[in-house]
């Protein structure tokens, strides 16, 4: 895989065009917004009968319609995360910087439905984070996707989240379940008593009217989770609310319980109405750890992503990109309070066209030097645990060791005035 930041070095000041931006491949404008928070463009790798054939039997828990966009749906595909682990596999992904973020601007090619069927759903773009198990990867997930949203001029969403915890949390509220649903059997209706027959979950995500009394009571998975599932959902929402996303907790996104572990979330278009009826699912993600030796890999594969589901709203977005613009900086965040800030700080000058060579899921000084060592920037923004008090950053020039301390709320203006006079007009 090729990133696009890491076709040339940036060592020498210059003044040309060229210096100043990067070529790049399977890159869109949309796509562009997820660059800034790490991810790299890729092309969709094509589905294989070994990927189908393995995910047969996972996708047989799927108790939800493909090719439904309302509430409370969630079309995962699971065929599509097998294709993109075994091509992070088979493609050597694993001997790179890690974690590895993806950006796929087509669906996989030979996608299927739940029903087996080659489908056309309505997809718009994916982001996948490989090799990584910290909530950070959530987070940015989160981040990235609604600020591709924005532009697609859905400013007012909110993001539904639930956890569904490890193996050994879902194996309790598995039996919690079924133990509840065997106590109330009586008050089913026949259509229920079959769900239930079928599978529990199915039954606990129906959505029919007859089904909402004996849902409402039933167990919740957060109530199961273990200490580290419990503890990451913790994090994930820490993160939400350091970014001033508006959330709430949905006890029936559950997924499938035979590849969906921890988190699942979706975006929702909160701007229409406040009912749960009018909303409309923009994105969905869920975390898949495990799936790669369920799908027959040699070593288990952390990873998450998220899938926009939304319609291309007839705007230049999709218009591709033969080259972006050049990080002048790389970004490190020392400290648990530095890294709640981090997404917003790398939000603030994507706004302002700033892009930046981050390693946010990286909590050791070390390993974010090495990663920025590759890059040759010119600058380096740090912000630590003092940073994060005073809401400052501090603005290093790597050749001179010369450096500012700068008001977070004046870090874009400032950083374009670098760039000005580092690049040339």
């Amino acid at each position: 895989m090729k990133h696009p930041h890491n076709k040339t070095k940036t060592g020498q000041k210059s003044g040309d065009a060229a210096s100043r931006s990067m070529p790049v491949e399977n890159m869109d404008k949309i796509g562009e917004v997820a660059m800034y928070y790490g991810f790299a463009p890729v092309k969709s790798p094509s589905i294989t009968k070994a990927d189908t054939d393995a995910a047969r039997s996972l996708r047989e828990g799927d108790f939800i319609d493909d090719e439904t966009e309302s509430h409370g749906h969630l079309p995962l595909h699971v065929e599509e995360k097998i294709a993109i682990l075994r091509t992070y596999q088979d493609e050597g992904w694993y001997s790179m910087a890690q974690p590895v973020y993806v950006y796929l601007k087509d669906p996989c090619r030979g996608c299927v439905s739940s029903s087996g069927k080659k489908t056309a759903y309505n997809r718009y773009a994916d982001l996948e984070i490989l090799g990584s198990s910290g909530a950070i990867a959530e987070a940015t997930l989160i981040q990235a996707g609604r600020a591709m949203l924005a532009e697609e001029g859905y400013e007012d969403t909110r993001v539904e989240i639930n956890s569904v915890g490890d193996r050994d949390s879902m194996s309790r509220f598995n039996r919690e379940l079924t133990s509840y649903y065997r106590k109330n059997i009586d008050t089913m209706t026949p259509e229920g008593r079959q769900l239930f027959k079928k599978d529990p979950y199915a039954l606990l995500v129906s959505h029919d009217k007859e089904n909402t009394e004996i849902n409402a009571k039933a167990p919740r998975t957060i109530d199961f989770l273990s200490e580290n599932s419990r503890r990451h959902l913790e994090e994930v929402l820490e993160y939400l609310e350091a970014l001033g996303v508006p959330y709430s907790i949905n006890n029936s996104l559950i997924g499938n319980k035979s590849y969906c572990t921890e988190t699942i979330f979706s975006v929702i278009d909160a701007t229409e109405s406040k009912a749960d009826k009018d909303m409309r699912v923009l994105a969905i993600g869920m975390r898949y750890n495990g799936l790669a030796k369920r799908a027959g890999m040699k070593k288990d594969i952390q990873g998450v992503g998220l899938s926009l589901l939304i319609k291309n709203n007839g705007n230049d977005l999709r218009d591709p990109l033969k080259r972006v613009k050049r990080p002048i900086a790389s970004f490190v965040q020392l400290g648990a309070e530095s890294k709640l800030m981090s997404l917003d700080i790398v939000e603030r000058l994507r706004k302002n066209k700033i892009p930046l060579y981050i390693s946010l899921a990286k909590d050791r000084l070390g390993a974010q030097v090495s990663v920025i060592e590759k890059h040759h920037t010119p600058y380096v923004i740090v912000i630590g645990k003092k940073e994060a008090v005073d809401k400052t950053a501090i603005v290093r020039r790597v050749d001179t060791y010369s450096q500012e301390v700068v008001p977070i709320e004046e870090l874009p203006e400032y950083m374009k005035k670098v760039e000005k006079s580092y690049w040339g007009k």
